[in-house]
């Protein structure tokens, strides 16, 4: 799915935004057209590669903010507890409180239709999760051993956060921004299927997918193309999740081993 991302409109010589009237309606291996043309006579091939790198470019400034600010919250408000973590808990149950849809209605209000309010609305949604997540680890870790030792050393709550404490937490979050991958890329596709996510002439698999629901019952591929795009998108990354989770998890190291033992 990176591979097409990347390298399909390299090469697959094609313009996503060239319009054809003429060739509207085109179905899929036809007249040199891999997947068929859309209503405007667009090649549905270049767009579902370009729909692609959107949605991936989107999930991964997603991810790389959530993680950012979720394991600094989390581990800031985990371990020093009292009322920063009050503070923090309490706006992180608020944000999640909020439909995803609502937020990003709000900011685009604020700042405009585009991928930029999709990114930040989907990445203060997601960093709430990843709060919780670190969070709930470091609770578990700050009485640990190694911690008290540290703390009986004189070492500064900055450096067991960060050299002591962030190791163990790091596998969880990363698992769980594995999976807020494909919550993205379904947040995405849902904003611009309403019309809040990528703005003409970009593709968007969920623009795709509006721009095609009205020929369901005679040009289906026009809407069922990018809707097997999205979940073929989220099948692999829910799988990569789950490598994760199996890679970092030694009782499930174990039992697979075990497993393959018998």
């Amino acid at each position: 799915m990176l591979g097409l991302a990347i390298l399909g409109p390299v090469f697959y010589d094609a313009d996503y935004a060239r319009q054809s009237l003429r060739n509207a309606h085109k179905p899929p291996f036809t007249e040199g057209y891999l997947l068929g043309t859309d209503s405007y006579g667009r090649d549905m091939a270049i767009r579902l590669f370009v729909g692609f790198r959107v949605s991936l470019l989107v999930a991964a400034a997603v991810t790389a903010l959530s993680l950012l600010v979720g394991v600094i919250l989390g581990m800031v408000g985990g371990y020093l507890g009292g009322s920063t973590d009050r503070v923090i808990r309490s706006s992180t149950d608020f944000i999640w409180g909020f439909p995803l849809i609502l937020v990003a209605v709000l900011l685009v209000g604020g700042l405009g239709e585009g991928l930029f309010p999709v990114i930040l609305a989907v990445g203060i949604v997601n960093v709430a999760a990843i709060t919780r997540v670190v969070r709930g680890e470091v609770v578990g870790l700050k009485e640990k051993e190694f911690v008290e030792a540290a703390r009986a050393a004189g070492v500064s709550s900055y450096r067991i956060m960060w050299r002591h404490l962030s190791p163990n937490v790091l596998a969880p979050a990363l698992i769980m921004a594995s999976y807020l991958i494909a919550v993205a890329v379904i947040a995405e596709a849902a904003l611009s299927f309403i019309g809040l996510g990528a703005q003409p002439p970009l593709p968007s698999l969920g623009k795709m997918i509006a721009d095609g629901r009205g020929f369901l019952r005679i040009n289906h591929w026009e809407a069922t193309i990018p809707g097997i795009g999205i979940v073929l998108l989220v099948l692999a990354v829910s799988m990569i999740g789950d490598g994760l989770r199996d890679h970092f998890d030694p009782r499930l190291r174990h039992e697979g081993r075990r497993k393959k033992s018998k």
